[in-house]
């Protein structure tokens, strides 16, 4: 079971009542479009169902941040939010580099009081300059590098 909670009162105010919020949830991953089609959203209660086939395991991953970074978002269910089967990622592999064709590690991270993606590069890969690097990975969570909230859940790239 695919199930990822996140802070309820934490993140970006995306809608105003419950009987909108999955639309407005649908609308915002398909504005940042990371690599999704025929996706689907519900909302009940503060819970997110996520359906759809997306183009990496990478765009699966940021379509669930994008929902659970949302306030009035408690969990969300990706059961049916499929990635490439793996003889697509093989043939990805085939035709990219080595260093893409590897599987990015990756940590999550959930962001404290205090916290700026400069810390947290600095806490990971011992160099405050390296926080592009987080925002890159974030991009459709993060909108401006120096505005992140408490409480909101990033993916940390790890070599």
């Amino acid at each position: 079971m695919d199930l990822f909670g996140f802070a309820k009162d934490i993140g970006r105010r995306l809608f105003n009542t419950d009987e909108d919020a999955a639309e407005k949830i649908k609308e915002h991953i398909e504005e940042n479009n990371p690599g999704v089609t025929n996706l689907e959203v519900t909302y009940e209660n503060g819970i997110v169902n996520l359906s759809g086939q997306c183009d990496s395991k990478q765009a699966r991953q940021k379509c669930i941040l994008m929902a659970g970074n949302t306030k009035g978002v408690i969990d969300v269910f990706a059961n049916e939010l499929t990635s490439p089967p793996p003889e697509a990622a093989v043939e990805e592999a085939t035709t990219a580099s080595a260093a893409e064709g590897e599987e990015e590690k990756l940590e999550y991270y959930i962001i404290e009081s205090g916290d700026t993606l400069s810390k947290i590069a600095k806490r990971y890969y011992g160099d405050a300059m390296q926080y592009p690097r987080i925002f890159e990975a974030n991009r459709e969570v993060i909108q401006d590098p120096d505005r992140i909230f408490v409480g909101q859940k990033i993916m940390i790239p790890l070599d």
